[in-house]
């Protein structure tokens, strides 16, 4: 199963955003399981390194990008999902791009905490917990 996981996630991980800090860590622990791939854009690693430099400093936002791409799969943001998200219905450019990923990389859920921003997605889009307790 490929999962696409939206930075939202990745930074709950990172930053231990409670209450989503463990539903975050139990999801991105899918990476280790044989039958998934978690998908991240490389947008969203950007995201998440800029956005833990301010918070927690140069080093921690190092290590938890290093952390991400070692363990996820990065699908690159490329013309194509660029275009794709020019021309899409969504509201926010970056969400129609990142959705564009999940479609390129044929993932079959977005797993993001913004279900709003996915509401013209034809793949379907849950929160972590949702998927984790979908799966139970």
């Amino acid at each position: 199963m490929n999962l696409f996981i939206d930075s939202d996630i990745l930074l709950d991980a990172v930053l231990q955003r409670l209450p989503y800090f463990d539903s975050a860590m139990q999801l991105l622990s899918f990476a280790d399981r044989d039958g998934y791939t978690l998908y991240c854009s490389a947008h969203s690693i950007l995201n998440v390194y800029y956005v833990t430099r301010k918070i927690a400093g140069k080093v921690a936002a190092t290590k938890s990008a290093n952390l991400l791409q070692e363990n996820l799969s990065i699908a690159d943001t490329n013309r194509n999902a660029l275009r794709a998200g020019l021309s899409s219905d969504f509201v926010d450019f970056e969400d129609a791009v990142q959705y564009a990923i999940a479609i390129e990389n044929k993932c079959s859920i977005i797993i993001t905490r913004n279900l709003k921003d996915y509401n013209k997605s034809s793949i379907p889009a849950m929160t972590a917990e949702q998927y984790l307790t979908s799966i139970r």
